[in-house]
């Protein structure tokens, strides 16, 4: 029996074992927005690891439960390296799970995170298992990092993870695949977040409204010149998404405030809309703004060295009968970073859909042949590419 099909076969015998790892997981409630919650379900990856002898550091964290790093207890030295990147944090706050429950049928799996993206960790694990259990070698030896911050901006663990990009040669972010048919993401757009102050002069609206200077009127005036900033032809989007001002409506609003989200699709864009948005000027008599904010997120683009990485895990696909494509997604992940310094591959985690909805599902039959194609990339020979560093 070649690799190929041994892999594949194993894991088709672990699906029952993947599935209950899996409701173990998504059982452990574990939002971003509370860190003492995702204890747990740190621990309980951290035995996992241990079950195929890596050794796993525990990182702290400020304003989450911390991350995970694991290597091989018996790491050989002055090898390649890879790493697998997973997050273990929910949108869902603490007892979701009492009106979205876990529900499985022959099919699928529903459940707060499952798709976003405890099963990605559960494909993590028992690709690790399957190497172990058939006494494979890879020549490019796997590292893991799991952050618990990555639904909040991985605002804490963006330093490890450039760390750790600049150290390897390639990046496997195990987010859920892109739309059903199990689309591989080799392209996200970045992501910005501002916000634009407006301060004006209160006076009373009916007594002497000439007295004042409207921060709302002025916001009406910024709001619009913000989303003339759209262009969709470039794949840029720039959304007003909160506002607020004003205290009383008799009074002419003294404050006002947007906040703003934009997207895009390469850094020279990033560069462009920043400077478009930080150049904004006020036009009405007797207003000033304050604008902060940048692009947070760099957009993961198919570099070249990402487009090498995606040719060898369509090859490999193919050789497991998996017909995969390719697809830019709208949101950012940590692949984003990663991307900077190393080839990056994202969305080989869970088929399914409903990320950060109510019917988030995952299709369970996917599941062994999406951990047989991270197996397979995780053995893959080196790319020999070195990887980037920057200041």
């Amino acid at each position: 029996m070649d690799t190929h099909a041994e892999v594949l076969d194993y894991l088709r015998q672990q699906q029952g074992a993947m599935i209950a790892l899996l409701e173990d997981l998504v059982l452990i409630e574990s939002p971003s927005t509370d860190p003492g919650s995702q204890g747990a379900i740190l621990a309980r990856l951290k035995a996992e690891f241990e079950h195929v002898d890596y050794r796993v550091t525990r990182l702290p964290a400020r304003n989450c439960g911390g991350h995970l790093y694991a290597s091989p207890a018996a790491r050989p030295r002055r090898q390649p390296t890879q790493l697998m990147i997973g997050h273990c944090d929910t949108v869902w706050p603490l007892g979701t799970l009492q009106t979205m429950p876990l529900v499985s049928d022959a099919k699928s799996m529903r459940g707060p995170g499952v798709y976003d993206m405890k099963a990605g960790l559960v494909q993590m694990i028992y690709a690790l298992k399957t190497i172990d259990h058939l006494g494979l070698t890879p020549t490019v030896v796997p590292l893991c990092f799991i952050n618990s911050d990555e639904e909040i901006g991985s605002r804490g663990s963006t330093r490890y993870l450039r760390g750790l990009a600049q150290c390897v040669e390639r990046c496997l972010v195990l987010e859920p695949a892109l739309g059903r048919s199990g689309k591989i993401k080799t392209a996200r757009k970045g992501v910005g977040r501002f916000t634009v102050t407006v301060q004006g002069k209160s006076a009373h609206a009916g007594l002497d409204p000439g007295a004042g200077a409207s921060a709302i009127l002025e916001l009406s005036h910024v709001i619009q010149k913000l989303f003339q900033l759209n262009d969709p032809e470039h794949g840029t989007s720039v959304n007003v998404g909160v506002i607020d001002g004003g205290i009383r409506p008799n009074m002419v609003a003294a404050e006002s405030r947007a906040v703003v989200d934009v997207r895009v699709l390469t850094r020279a864009h990033g560069t462009r809309i920043e400077k478009a948005i930080h150049a904004l000027v006020a036009e009405t008599p007797g207003v000033s703004l304050r604008i902060e904010g940048a692009i947070g997120r760099p957009p993961m683009e198919p570099t070249e060295a990402n487009q090498r990485l995606w040719k060898i895990a369509q090859t490999l696909g193919s050789e497991l009968g998996l017909v995969l494509e390719q697809g830019t997604a709208g949101g950012g992940s940590d692949g984003n970073t990663t991307s900077l310094y190393s080839a990056t591959l994202d969305g080989l985690g869970a088929v399914g859909d409903g990320a950060h909805a109510n019917h988030e599902f995952i299709d369970t039959d996917s599941l062994g042949e999406r951990c047989a194609l991270l197996t397979l990339l995780l053995l893959a020979p080196s790319l020999d590419f070195q990887p980037r560093r920057r200041n």
